[in-house]
């Protein structure tokens, strides 16, 4: 059994997330403790007390899910579990994935995944920016539907989530253009998304720009396990290779199917969500029925994963 570990992005916080988890492991709130004095914010009381509005806020989110993801990979370890030999994550979840294999420092990482949260919140002003979920609709049809929406303002293919899910992103008036050919071409589910950042557009190249000197002044190493990077479905060992895909990451699609793909090609054959719910875990399904998926965010998804994976009982 060869194991990764994937991590989420944005979307998967909630008030309250891994109270139960903090309970049984001491490490979660340990690590919560570590990422607040970096960042000088108690990160743990805002995840479970927020406000609401505060946490949903990107250049929150974005640290408050990194140490989440840390949290609970540091739980499994401290459970028993098995190491992975491979690791993933979806768009922010890259960042957690690279802290896990000793590419990043923690604390660089939480000090760069709140810039990047400015930098994506200042690059558009808010209301100008779209997201949206097209279902069951084929990415030829999406890119499509794009290119022509964009006549009007850009929007484009930016999470390839899934067979049956891909989200688009771009300026709100593309958005809403390309929602109403959606409908014309004989899509039926195109859903708004409760976001006013443009992510993973070309909207972004600004933010992008700037994230990159930030980077080029941020130690990286080569990781110790290979990192399935998501603008190409990758590893990269080189520091400076990293560094490009996170600056391009930014701007470009999350080619998530093409992740989950490559880490099964690499001989991955269980997959185990490191964060709070199961977003991950239900892509990965569509994506690939033949691969064991857990995710570990509670106490009891974590006990069956050791069972089902280690043997060990928790």
């Amino acid at each position: 059994m060869r194991i990764a570990f994937v991590f989420p992005g944005q979307g998967s916080q909630q008030l309250g997330m891994l109270a139960a988890l903090a309970a049984e492991f001491p490490v979660v709130t340990a690590t919560y403790a570590e990422a607040s004095a970096v960042l000088g914010e108690d990160l743990w009381t805002l995840t479970q007390q927020g406000p609401e509005e505060r946490l949903n806020q990107t250049a929150h989110t974005q640290p408050v899910l990194l140490a989440a993801g840390v949290a609970v990979y540091r739980a499994w370890r401290a459970a028993g579990g098995a190491a992975p030999t491979l690791l993933a994550g979806h768009s922010l979840g890259e960042y957690t994935a690279l802290v896990v294999a000793g590419a990043i420092d923690f604390a660089d990482a939480l000090r760069l995944t709140r810039l990047r949260g400015e930098l994506m919140q200042a690059a558009v002003p808010a209301g100008e920016g779209a997201m949206a979920a097209v279902l069951n609709a084929e990415l030829s049809v999406v890119e499509d539907v794009c290119a022509e929406a964009s006549a009007l303002a850009p929007v484009q293919a930016a999470n390839l989530n899934s067979p049956g899910q891909i989200v688009i992103s771009g300026a709100a008036a593309g958005v809403a253009r390309a929602t109403e050919l959606f409908k014309a071409r004989g899509v039926k589910r195109v859903l708004p998304l409760p976001v006013s950042v443009p992510s993973h557009s070309s909207l972004m190249r600004g933010a992008a720009e700037q994230l990159g000197s930030a980077l080029a002044a941020v130690a990286i190493r080569a990781p110790d396990l290979p990192v399935i990077h998501n603008v190409d479905a990758c590893a990269h060992a080189d520091p400076q290779a990293i560094r490009r895909v996170l600056v391009e990451q930014l701007h470009q699609p999350v080619r998530w199917i093409d992740c989950v793909r490559a880490l099964a090609a690499a001989g991955a054959d269980t997959l185990i969500e490191g964060g709070p719910g199961k977003v991950l875990t239900g892509l990965i399904k569509r994506i690939d029925p033949a691969l064991g998926c857990h995710a570990i965010g509670e106490p009891a998804g974590l006990r069956d994963a050791l069972t089902a994976i280690s043997g060990v009982t928790a």
